[in-house]
């Protein structure tokens, strides 16, 4: 797809795109105070936090996060931080 500058894309275009290459914070999920809430799940807008609410164990796919940190702003027990990339 051709794009120039000012020009915008189809929703959903991006998706195969491996795009959380340029991040410099990503989010580690510490598993201990969990409440299963999936707010973290609902809040990503990459729809890159998946698990499963009833194991209370949540994580993220490091190949499309970004680092926005919304997963971090909506957890209500601080069971998730952001940390520093090490590359």
């Amino acid at each position: 797809m051709k794009l120039t500058v000012g020009a915008v894309g189809r929703p959903g275009t991006t998706a195969p795109n491996k795009t959380g290459d340029w991040r410099v914070l990503h989010p580690e999920f510490l598993h201990e105070k969990c409440a299963g809430c999936s707010l973290c799940a609902m809040a990503c807008p990459e729809g890159c936090v998946t698990g499963d609410p009833k194991a209370k164990r949540f994580d993220y796919d490091a190949y499309y996060c970004k680092g926005c940190g919304l997963c971090v702003a909506v957890c209500p027990v601080g069971d998730i931080r952001m940390v520093a990339e090490t590359r």
